[in-house]
Parts: structure tokens; sequence; C-alpha cells
């Protein structure tokens, strides 16, 4: 396996992710869309998930295909990102078509970045604005670190952020990953420059640091936000949220199967993960461009390729993460 050309989640071809952000905010939204609509499950493994239209996306339930999934900031506020793709998609004649009505299928997931810093004085939800811009700012290319979703996103020690990874089968298949990291676990080691993801990493992606050389790592946990959240209410006050894509042709059981395998990679970048104060969940799509050869193997090597491009995301959105006027947490390069 290898990175595609962008060793971003765009890699899978017919996918396009656009970010809008408002820095006075300290927040925004990211979008995932596609050429034309997409087989999609989700997995939730977090104790305070925020999320819109995830019903649906069960293999039981009838809606074969989706148009768009959003990330957005702003906690239940920023669940309205999802209106403005849906508002964005409808004038662009996109959905699910019932008789004369068009129908857009956005789900998504928030990240509580309400603490963070920013600006959240506003009369009017500004989420909805976001997601539109968010969606007609979507293409190929995508910055990452603090934009889109992740431009308010706080991890445990430093500021967290928006990353993508890809990589390429032997058989040609492409898998992505793409992450809004706003965890209260750390997805460093104690010292605060190596990242648990490390031994994952290709090409000096987020650093080339390699592994924490130190022993018993793991034991001593620390984290500003955990012990700021001993004083305020956990819930919603975290989050990883994340999407991870393929064309190899899957069914939305498969798509579930290959979400669930993905959270490894959350697990193994972020210490502690699936926390009852995070919402942690991933989204798994497929554009079914490509036939899945063999559907037990090759649906193993796709969920074990999401797993490493999570991992791979995470670091780099904390890599990528770049200071700010009010910002809270230092950022990763700031802590040498």
């Amino acid at each position: 396996m290898c990175p595609g050309p962008r060793n971003l989640i765009t890699d899978v071809p017919g996918l396009a992710v656009g970010n809008a952000r408002d820095d006075t905010l300290k927040s925004g939204a990211t979008v995932l869309t596609a050429e034309a609509p997409f087989t999609a499950s989700v997995h939730v493994m977090g104790g305070a998930p925020g999320t819109r239209e995830t019903d649906l996306l069960a293999p039981d339930k009838s809606v074969a295909k989706i148009d768009a999934i959003t990330l957005s900031g702003g906690s239940a506020y920023g669940l309205d990102a999802c209106s403005g793709v849906a508002d964005a998609l409808r004038a662009a004649g996109r959905g699910f078509r019932l008789g004369d009505a068009v129908i857009p299928i956005v789900p998504g997931a928030i990240i509580f970045d309400l603490l963070n810093g920013g600006d959240k004085a506003w009369d009017e939800n500004p989420y909805r604005a976001l997601g539109r811009a968010a969606f007609e700012a979507a293409g190929e290319a995508f910055a990452q670190g603090s934009e889109g979703a992740g431009t308010g996103a706080l991890a445990a020690m430093q500021k967290g952020g928006l990353g993508s990874a890809s990589l390429r089968l032997e058989d040609g298949t492409t898998v992505g990953a793409l992450v809004a990291a706003n965890p209260m676990g750390s997805p460093t080691t104690p010292g605060g420059r190596h990242f648990w993801a490390a031994p994952f990493e290709i090409d000096g992606e987020f650093g080339e640091l390699g592994p924490d050389p130190s022993a018993g790592l793991g034991r001593v946990l620390e984290s500003a936000k955990m012990r700021a959240m001993q004083t305020r209410a956990p819930e919603r006050a975290n989050t990883t949220i994340a999407i991870v894509a393929t064309d190899a042709d899957l069914t939305k059981a498969q798509c579930q199967r290959v979400a669930t395998a993905a959270h490894d990679g959350i697990a193994r970048a972020i210490l502690p993960a699936h926390s009852p104060g995070d919402g942690d969940l991933v989204f798994a799509l497929s554009t079914g461009a490509r036939p899945l050869a063999q559907p037990e193997t090759g649906l193993t090597l796709i969920g074990h390729a999401a797993s490493l491009c999570l991992s791979r995301a995470i670091a780099r959105a904390i890599h990528l993460a770049r200071p700010a006027p009010g910002d809270l947490l230092p950022c990763w390069v700031d802590q040498a």
C-alpha cells in the first residue's frame, strides 16, 4: 500500500471536499460530496454523539444512497450546516426524487467547539451559511489543519484540526480518510511532540519524529481538556468525527463493517478514545466504481487500510494546525 497522489480522501475518484471557516467564531464546516449519489453507513462509538440523518444509514433502512456528508463545529447548532448543504444541492436539482419533490440526503455530525475562545455572541445561527459555503468550495484539493470543521478544534494539550490521508491497495482500490480531530484524549505522547500514530507515518507526513522512545507510555494521561471538564458538564464537550471512503463497490452493510474497522485508527492515534465525553463516530462510504473482487479478504483489507488512513489523518490534523488570535492551547508546531 502507498498513498495516492494527493494523500487526501479525494484520491478516491469522484469525491470532492470543501471547507468554510469563520475566524471570529473560531469554527467552521467541511462537506464531502461526489459526482453521483453514494452508498454509506456509520458506526458510533463515543458516548456523546451529535448527529443528523444517521439512522437512515443503517443497513436495514430503505434509503440506498446519499448526496453529501457534513462535518461541522458548533455542537448542536452546527447540525444546521447540513441544511445549508441541502439548500445548495436542491438548487442544483440533486437529491432523492419522489414525484416532483427533490430531497437531498445529507447526514452529518458535529464537534463541540463552543468554549474555544471564539466569539459565539451571534443572533442568527451561522452554520447554515457555513455549510453552503463549504459545499460551494468543494473540489479535489482542500486545506488541512485549522480549516473547516477543524478550525476551532482542541485536543488534549494542543490545537486539533482537520486531517486527511489515503492509501492505494495492490489491486488498485483506493481508500481515504477525512477527520475533524477534537478529542479529550491526546494524539501525542506525554512530551507533546511524538504522535501515537508515528508507527504508521509515511514519507514524513506529520513531522518524521518516529515513535516516542520512552517506556511505560499510556499509564499517565495528560489532558488540559480533561482537567477543565472537572468543573464543567462533559456531554458533547469533545469528539473525533471522521469519514472513510473507497471506490470499491460495497453494500451498506459492508460500509458499516468498514466504519467499525476504521475505529481502530482512532484508538491507535488518540489516548484515551471513545470516552463518555466524546462523540466519536466514523462514516464509511463507497462510490462503487470498482468491483470488490473478493468479498471476505477484500473487505478486510479495505477496513485495515481505512484504519491506517484514519490514524495518519488524525496526526496530520494536529501537525498542520496553526496559531490564531485568542487560542486557548498551543499548536504542535509551537511545542518544539
